[in-house]
């Protein structure tokens, strides 16, 4: 699979740097989906500057990848790709997808499939063994593409947030990226 995958009108890419309106796109479609509770751990958006800095800062961590999806050219969601720090060789197979979303007005595309499916992909490369992630119960559309992408559901955490002043559950998911997928002769 190539570092850039094209559907039509919509685009997954690996994004190591901003370009044009990249940064000003992706947040316009961060502040969409907290509007929509689209997860992404804030409740409400907070000043352009912290989000701007916040995306700026994400391409500066080495253990990061940004992994983005466009519509008709814009960003419209993403996925992070987390790799353990150097001094834990023990989880050094062992990734974690976090800060993943799509902007409400480009659901319904494929996109966040598309984004998971090239996260996953990286992962491979990188010689990752497992993916972890963890979802709030609200993130129902997410659970559903998580599950049926083949990820586990091993655990909830009965408090996991505090959203308006109540507790929401969460669940915590991995995936073996060494294994085939169900339904396929081993």
């Amino acid at each position: 699979m190539s570092e850039t995958q094209v559907f039509g009108k919509v685009k997954v890419e690996r994004l190591t740097r901003y370009s044009g309106t990249d940064l000003d796109d992706l947040c316009e479609a961060t502040e969409s989906a907290i509007v929509e509770g689209g997860g992404f751990g804030w409740l409400k958006p907070p000043p352009r500057q912290v989000l701007e800095n916040y995306w700026k800062g994400v391409l500066l961590v080495p253990e990061r990848r940004l992994v983005v999806g466009r519509l008709d050219g814009m960003i419209c969601g993403s996925a992070q790709l987390s790799r353990s720090p150097r001094n834990n060789e023990a989880q050094a197979m062992a990734g974690t997808v976090t800060s993943a979303f799509v902007a409400p007005w480009a659901r319904g595309h494929g996109i966040g499939r598309r984004i998971v499916s090239e996260v996953e992909q990286l992962a491979r490369e990188l010689g990752l063994l497992v993916l972890n992630l963890d979802l709030r119960d609200t993130q129902r559309a997410a659970i559903h593409l998580y599950e049926t992408l083949g990820y586990r559901c091993y655990g909830t955490h009965p408090t996991y947030a505090l959203v308006e002043g109540e507790f929401v559950p969460g669940h915590y998911y991995y995936k073996r990226l060494d294994e085939p997928p169900a339904g396929l002769a081993t």
